[in-house]
């Protein structure tokens, strides 16, 4: 359960990008890490990884724009942020894979400077990711990965079979690992693989450890082993950067939370961690200020399923969809949040529950019986779902926004090129799409355009369910606000359902936010609630509900 502390931020802060704020910044985080010093029974300690002044940029965009963070040994930090905000740009930088522009990091009080992820791991770093395919090699198995850092360092040059398992099982018991040694890595469970990458760390006696939503992909046992691994690491001295967006994570391990927004540090608070107020920082305004109005709650049913269940052992939930209604899905990796929308288009089937549209039972043979019901559906990658390779024939805005809607628009098989400019030519007029004319193919547009065009194809045709999976994910905030208004502004008649992993977005476009874990829905927030509460009453759900 989650435990809302009064703690008030030690520091918060809109982000400033000037050389005046920068300075003015890190004289603040001086006096933010001499007064968390308090915190640690172990102040006097040097801090076990530091960074000061990060700026980081990729062309025109800043990713990091002067970040300071700071961990003591033995200590739990929490890094929260909204997609975009430097999260992932830090972690490459103190993990080696990037260089920093400027700023300057440490280690246990001396300075580093690492040309690659092996030279911070030989310094003492180690990185566990979020795609537990990346923490060993398949072919090999739980004992060879094991010892796949002395391997790949200056390990001996000739071993046996029996020295590799002796020496494998001695780490493994390090960590109470009670996993096969001969098995191959490629058969470990995605819980499994993370706890031999953490095995390996800690064989490498690294003193500092990252962790990337480490429990994306975890039951709820499984996290909590992870969770009791990572206390006995932190007492054990091992400073520990814990990311993730889900708040249960962070209330049941984390010491101190580190908000980052806009590539600086915009808020630290110490345990009681004060959530509402940390996730208010870390999208740059109050969550319940954010929400649509929900107008549409009295509007006729479009969509109606239940006792729904995607897959066997899920909980199962209830959904409706009014008539002039955007509802969004939020929840991490894994959840469910694409499987609900490809069962609503046809690609998959429920294990069990009833779906009706507009009052008829809806069972859907595939997307072109989907797209002639009125139920369309932009998928998460687009160009292998939504468009085509620039040479082909009728690759172009006009060409791409017609073609699922040729059968209907040209029933003789004879096209109408003057029909399809037109279309095409309103489109980049109504969602100020950045392109020459109609006749322009999509490779010649931004991500943010050829988004445009995808969402256009699907508003140019009577629609009764609009299916929209992660639809700005690769969209810059400009695009992404024209998107917002084309969706808002289209929903007279038709519903809207939008899976989406960011609150942000979801909070942006959304008349009604509902939160999606282990494949089936557990909260919703209407507008006059707190969607931190309903992630909240997610993750006490997770301690009574097995996936």
């Amino acid at each position: 359960m989650l435990r809302k502390g009064l703690l008030a931020p030690i520091r918060a802060n809109r982000p400033s990008h000037s050389s005046k704020a920068i300075r003015q910044r890190k004289t603040s985080t001086n006096r933010t890490l001499t007064a968390l010093s308090t915190l640690s029974p172990s102040s006097a300690a040097p801090f076990a990884v530091a960074v000061s002044g990060v700026e980081k940029a990729f062309g025109p965009t800043r990713a990091l724009a002067g970040a300071d963070l700071a961990v003591r040994p033995g200590e739990v930090v929490a890094l929260m942020g909204a997609n975009g905000a430097g999260k992932s740009t830090l972690v490459k930088i103190i993990s080696g894979s990037l260089a920093p522009d400027a700023g300057t990091i440490t280690l246990g009080g001396r300075t580093v400077s690492f040309a690659s992820p092996r030279e911070a791991k030989a310094a003492g770093v180690a990185t566990v990711h979020q795609a537990t395919d990346q923490a060993g090699a398949g072919g090999l198995t739980v004992a060879e990965n094991l010892l796949l850092d002395e391997f790949c360092g200056r390990g001996p040059l000739f071993v046996s079979g029996r020295s590799i398992r002796k020496r494998a099982a001695a780490i493994a018991a390090a960590l109470d690992l009670d996993l096969p040694l001969d098995r191959d890595f490629i058969d470990l469970r995605p819980a499994e693989r993370q706890l031999i990458a953490i095995a390996r760390a800690v064989a490498a006696k690294a003193s500092v450890l990252i962790l990337d939503e480490p429990t994306s992909s975890l039951s709820t046992a499984e996290a909590e082993r992870l969770f009791t691994i990572i206390r006995r690491l932190a007492a054990s001295g091992m400073a520990i950067l814990y990311i993730s967006h889900r708040l249960g994570d962070l209330a049941a391990i984390a010491d101190r939370a580190v908000v980052l927004r806009g590539g600086v540090i915009v808020g630290e608070f110490a345990q009681p961690i004060d959530f509402p107020a940390a996730v208010t920082a870390m999208i740059g305004r109050r969550l319940e200020a954010a929400a649509h109005s929900g107008e549409a709650s009295t509007a006729p049913s479009i969509l109606s399923i239940r006792n729904a269940r995607l897959v066997p052992g899920a909980r199962p939930f209830d959904l409706d969809l009014r008539s002039g209604e955007v509802v969004a899905i939020t929840g991490t990796l894994g959840s469910g949040k694409s499987r609900l929308l490809r069962v609503l288009f046809g690609l998959t089937q429920l294990d069990q529950g009833t779906v009706t549209l507009d009052g008829a039972p809806w069972l859907s043979s595939g997307p072109a019986a989907s797209i002639a019901g009125g139920v369309f559906m932009v998928a998460e990658d687009r160009w292998a779902s939504s468009l085509l390779p620039p040479e082909t024939p009728g690759a172009s805005i006009a060409g791409t926004i017609a073609l699922p809607h040729l059968p209907r628009w040209f029933p003789s098989g004879i096209l109408d090129t003057m029909r399809e400019r037109a279309v095409g030519n309103d489109a980049i007029r109504r969602l100020g799409i950045k392109a020459k004319n109609a006749d322009d193919t999509l490779d010649q547009l931004s991500g943010g355009n050829q988004q445009k065009v995808v969402l256009a194809r699907w508003q140019a045709a009577p629609c009764r369910l609009l299916l929209l999976d992660e639809p700005f994910q690769g969209v810059d905030v400009g695009a992404r606000a024209d998107l917002i208004t084309a969706i808002r502004n289209s929903q007279s008649a038709s519903a809207t359902l939008i899976a989406t992993s960011d609150t942000e977005e979801a909070l942006e476009v959304a008349d009604r936010i509902l939160v999606m874990r282990d494949h089936s829905l557990f909260a919703a927030d209407d507008g006059h609630g707190s969607l931190t509460a309903a992630i909240g009453s997610v993750e006490t759900a997770e301690t009574r509900t097995q996936p």
